[in-house]
């Protein structure tokens, strides 16, 4: 069994102004802070349940800002709090997987 139920990247990646789009550009260390609350809030954090990390790239940047979350391996892009509240409630919370949300595999 993994140590974290869920174990939650957000790519948090910042590059120079005019090179390729980038995670952060569309607020992701933000969003990332106001998940890390949401799930201390829920009582969803801690050991045997759910971690919220940053990460440098994750090389989906165009379809973000973007997440992974393992070990099932899901993917999601996200826009605002509430995309990270339904992520959180009914993903982290609750085990359904987002399919509004979900990127592709490809």
């Amino acid at each position: 069994m993994s140590y974290y139920q869920h174990h939650v990247f957000f790519c948090c990646n910042q590059r120079a102004p005019g090179a390729r789009t980038c995670c952060n550009d569309k607020g992701a260390s933000e969003l990332r802070g106001y998940a890390k609350e949401k799930v201390k809030a829920l009582g969803l954090s801690g050991a045997g349940k759910v971690r919220i990390n940053q990460s440098g790239c994750l090389d989906r940047c165009e379809l973000g800002p973007c997440i992974v979350v393992y070990p099932q391996g899901v993917w999601y892009r996200y826009l605002d709090e509430e995309d990270i509240d339904e992520i959180v409630e009914r993903h982290l919370r609750d085990g359904e997987i987002v399919d509004r949300l979900r990127l592709p595999d490809q």
